[in-house]
């Protein structure tokens, strides 16, 4: 079973909240992504590649601004969701 902090807890209960919000910040994301077992890796320009639980996925760190947008915030949860990752059983 995976540990979580508070804090990544929180961060993803609130990726998984409908409807979608909008005020998550990239760095908690990665925060999550490393806590459940996740591998990041700096990719292009502002790109993250992820590799969890044998799914990757390429996503784009926001800038200027530190705060996800609602499109970026569902591939996360889909992302999450391919790899065996939801709310309930953490």
């Amino acid at each position: 079973m995976v540990k979580l902090n508070s804090k990544q807890q929180s961060t993803l209960s609130t990726l998984f909240q409908n409807p979608v919000r909008a005020n998550i910040e990239w760095k908690d994301i990665e925060s999550l992504i490393r806590a459940l077992g996740g591998e990041i890796s700096e990719g292009f320009g502002s790109r993250v590649r992820i590799y969890l639980n044998g799914i990757r996925a390429v996503f784009h760190r926001p800038h200027p601004s530190k705060i996800t947008d609602k499109g970026a915030i569902k591939s996360v949860r889909r992302f999450l969701l391919e790899a065996g990752i939801n709310n309930v059983e953490i």
